[in-house]
């Protein structure tokens, strides 16, 4: 497996070897010791899984401490642009974002750890994405960043009239609103 670093510290961009024959494909999509060997250590508590069509937005959102949470994610159908927004105090790329895309094509995966609002949009005609995380999810830790507040200058590749966003996200406060917990 290939672990990038990314121009945000932090993040890390994997890319598994991948062997394909006439019976289909083998990759291991997670090696403890391989994550040891570059420095990672996480502890996966919880697997969550999503289904969603074609130009959903989900996100931004955070667990604050001390129920923040890593997140490692992969689609296992479509494509989706997956998105970290640096979200930590006094860090040099604070409201920056990395944008990826992750597909069941490429099987890239992006790991995100805590201080990143983590979102997604669906740019095939269905997705579903697995993400592993290393912190067990709390209802009273939720926290999010508005996917739109132009100050992130985040391209969603998803046009306006077609985007599909909760309720709940729709009205998550801009990058100069939030009190970061981290």
């Amino acid at each position: 497996m290939q672990i990038e670093t990314t121009s945000i510290e932090g993040l890390f961009i994997l890319t598994p070897r991948v062997f394909e024959d006439a019976r289909g494909y083998f990759f291991e999509s997670y090696n403890e010791s391989v994550f040891i060997e570059k420095g990672i250590s996480c502890r996966w508590v919880q697997d969550n899984q999503s289904s969603s069509s074609r130009g959903v937005i989900r996100g931004l959102h955070f667990q604050a401490p001390p129920f923040a949470q890593a997140k490692l994610i992969r689609v296992l159908q479509g494509v989706i642009l997956d998105v970290a927004v640096d979200i930590r105090k006094g860090s040099p790329t604070y409201g920056k974002h990395i944008a990826i895309e992750l597909s069941a094509e490429n099987k890239k995966q992006f790991l995100i750890p805590p201080g990143f609002a983590h979102g997604f949009s669906v740019l095939s005609e269905r997705a579903e994405v697995l993400y592993k995380c290393d912190g067990f999810y709390n209802k009273s830790a939720e926290g999010g960043l508005y996917f739109g507040d132009p100050a992130l200058g985040i391209n969603w590749m998803i046009s306006e009239s077609e985007a599909i966003i909760s309720e709940k996200d729709q009205v998550l406060p801009l990058l100069t609103d939030l009190t970061s917990p981290f």
